[in-house]
Parts: structure tokens; sequence; C-alpha cells
């Protein structure tokens, strides 16, 4: 055990860790969760698929600032502490949230309302892209090595937790308002929980232990994080990580913040079946993350992950062939399981496999630069690429692109070392 952290010391800093990443998440996913309702405010011109691609596409403006993000952050949380980059990371998102509450939509001030849904959604990129490298680094860190796999997969829960809230809230919404009251304002509602919640989960970070790894780098006078240390010294790992996320984050926003659309659009469920079938699902999905955690502290985090692109790669095409033609939604609920199923193989080790490749010095801009800049070429284009496909009249082009992208990633998988046995996280 690292010195001066006793257990309890251990639970509240991966909580602490926990509660910041749900809200930073709950967040990012709402707006996703409600385009289907805000999109004619700001795009008005067009039928449904229109509106929800430019919709779409603003999702993907968000993700082109989170390199931006990464990097910076990533910097700051090698050099200034983990602590420190989670919490301007919070406040950052915090703004980005009420920005998007309060913004006036394009009857009352034109093409100043996209302008600004733009403005808010870059800002929510950078706060995002830096915490997704502060967040793993310092969970994984603080984790311990015979369960660092089960406990640093609670990353990834309180990410499905925030998407799966995000969906909560819509639901209790359209439970209680009526679809006009939704249409009209409801939907700014929840960007305002998310500011109030930001603000709670800032007090918390504020009181949150340093990691022991990045004490011991800074007292042993490591060498200052910089950005090319990761293509001098680390140009294998920072490609793997690029690599493996390009699809994991492909495959993550196919299976989930578009089969809520797909459902929709393709499938022709309502919206509120759209929306309770992706949530049951969501639920299924992070009530697994532990346990594929604590299987990858048995057998490996290669192995997880392996079976994870293999099994992604074979059968996405016929899931999303099967979902496209059902009516039944119990079938779609048993086959969106089985994608998520398949791809926690990758979810609930990412974290962990990505910090166990670099030492502390550099760790937290190693984990966050890859991951951010894969996220925001393939994470963030997914729905626009799906929906572009299905505008040209070739869905199935969408299934394949990400059924080709998992093999990939499943070949380099196969280069990985065994990162149980040989992780750059010292500390017991």
């Amino acid at each position: 055990m690292a010195p001066g952290l006793t257990p309890m010391q251990r639970f509240r800093a991966i909580l602490g860790g926990s509660a910041g990443n749900f809200v930073e998440w709950y967040d990012w996913f709402v707006y996703s969760s409600f385009a289907l309702y805000f999109a004619k405010h700001f795009f008005p011109k067009g039928d449904e698929t229109a509106q929800l691609l430019q919709a779409a596409a603003v999702f993907a403006v968000g993700f082109l600032a989170r390199p931006i993000g990464a990097w910076f952050m990533g910097l700051y949380a090698d050099r200034a502490g983990r602590k420190a980059a989670l919490t301007v990371s919070v406040s950052m998102m915090c703004a980005g949230s009420f920005a998007i509450a309060i913004i006036p939509d394009y009857s009352m001030i034109g093409t100043a309302a996209p302008v600004a849904l733009v403005l808010a959604r870059l800002v929510q990129g950078l706060s995002l892209g830096g915490e997704y490298g502060a967040s793993a680094t310092y969970m994984s860190e603080m984790a311990g090595r015979k369960r660092r796999g089960f406990w640093s997969s609670f990353l990834f829960v309180t990410l499905i937790l925030g998407q799966l809230t995000a969906l909560g809230v819509l639901i209790l919404l359209q439970n209680i308002l009526s679809p006009e009251d939704l249409a009209q304002w409801g939907w700014r509602i929840p960007f305002a929980i998310g500011g109030v919640l930001a603000i709670v989960v800032f007090w918390i970070r504020t009181g949150l232990e340093e990691s022991q790894s990045y004490l011991t780098a800074q007292a042993e006078g490591a060498e200052r994080s910089r950005t090319m240390l990761l293509f001098v010294k680390f140009p294998k790992e920072t490609a793997t990580i690029f690599a493996l996320t390009s699809a994991g984050s492909l495959a993550f926003y196919a299976y989930t913040t578009y089969m809520q659309k797909f459902l929709v659009n393709t499938s022709g469920f309502t919206k509120d079946m759209a929306t309770a079938i992706t949530a049951a699902a969501l639920l299924v999905y992070m009530i697994a993350q532990p346990a594929f955690g604590a299987l990858s502290d048995v057998v490996g985090r290669k192995a997880t992950l392996l079976a994870a692109f293999l099994l992604g790669s074979i059968f996405t095409y016929p899931i999303f062939s099967r979902i496209a033609v059902t009516s039944d939604a119990t079938m779609a609920f048993a086959l969106m399981c089985a994608l998520v199923l398949i791809l926690s193989g990758y979810t609930a080790v990412n974290a962990v496999l990505k910090a166990e490749l670099f030492p502390a010095h550099v760790r937290a801009l190693g984990v966050a630069l890859p991951y951010a800049t894969a996220n925001a070429i393939f994470g963030g284009t997914a729905e626009y690429v799906a929906l572009w496909f299905k505008k040209e009249g070739m869905e199935s082009g969408f299934y394949v692109y990400v059924a080709s992208i998992m093999a990939i990633a499943f070949l380099v998988a196969l280069t990985l070392r065994d990162t149980n046995k040989h992780s750059l996280i010292t500390e017991d």
C-alpha cells in the first residue's frame, strides 16, 4: 500500500474521482439525449433527420476541442498535480452547462444561437478532454495493484451512470411535462441540473488526496512533462492508445448514444420507447463494468481487449442489421445488451491499461492526448457518419465501418505487453 494511504482514504479517493467523472459525463450526454427535442430550436430548417444531422455536427465540434483540453490538462496534471486538474476541468463543464441552459433560440437571436451553442460545446469539450486523462490517471494510481482493474473500472461505471442519469432525467421530464412543454422549454432543465451538480463536485474535489505516484515523481525530481516526450520516448504506447481508442470510442458511440436515434429513425420505435430501451441496456452495461474489470485482474487486460475487438468485428453487422428491422422492444433490448457486453471487455479496462503504459511524470498527458485525439476523429463523428450513410441510402455501410475499425484494433491489441505483470504504476 502506498505510504500514508489507508484503505478508507483509497476508497474516498476512488469515490471522489468517480463523482466528478459522473457529473462531467452527465453534462456531456445530456446534449445527445435531448438533441431530439432542442435541434429544431437551433436548426429550424429541414426535416428531422437534417436537424439531427446539424445537432450531431455540433456534437462533433465539441470533440474537436477535446485534444486541446487533453493536451493542456494532461500537462497541467503532470506538473501541478491530478487534484488541481480535476478541479479545473469540472469548473469548465459547469460553465458550459449553464451556458446551454440559458442560450436564446434561433427565433430570438437568429444565427447567433447556433454559434453560442457551438462555443458552449467547445468549453465542454475542453473540459472533458482534460477530465479523462486526469481522472483515469488518478483513479488508476489510487486503486492498488491487486484490484487495479476492478477499482479503475468505476471510471467507466460513472461514465455510463452519467449517460444513464441523462436518460433518466429525460424519462422523468417526458412523464411530468407535456410533449409541447418539453420541446419548447423543458429541454433546458437538465443542463441547469448539470451546472448545479458540477458546483457540488467542485467542492468535493477540493478535499481529495493527491496521488502518491505524482508526489513520488515530484520528490524524485522526475523529468518535466513535455508533449514531445510522448513521440520521442513513447511512440509505440502513444500509437497503441490511439488505435485502441479509435475502435473503442467509435463502437461506444455507435452502440449507445447513436442507438437511441437509430431505434427511432430506422427501427421505427417511438421516442419514449427508444429512450426506455437504451436506458435499460445502459443499466446492464454499467453493472457489467466491475465484473469485467475484476476479470482483467485475473486473466489480464490484453485478454479482455482481444475478446472485445474480435467479437465486435464479427457481430456488429448482423446485430445492427437485426435491430434495424425489429419492432419487438424486448428483442431490441437483448441485441443492444449483446453489443455493450461485448464492448465491456474494452471499456472496463481502457483507463487502467493506458495508465499502466506510462511512467508517472508523463502519465496524464500520455493517457489523455492520444485518447482525446482518437475520440475526436472517430467517436465525435460517429453519429454524423451514421446519419450520412442513412441519408445516402447506404445505412449498412456504417455497420461495416464500425466492424472494420474494431478488426484493426484487434490486430493492434495482439502486440500489447501484459500490463498486469509489467505495469509502470509502481505503487501497491
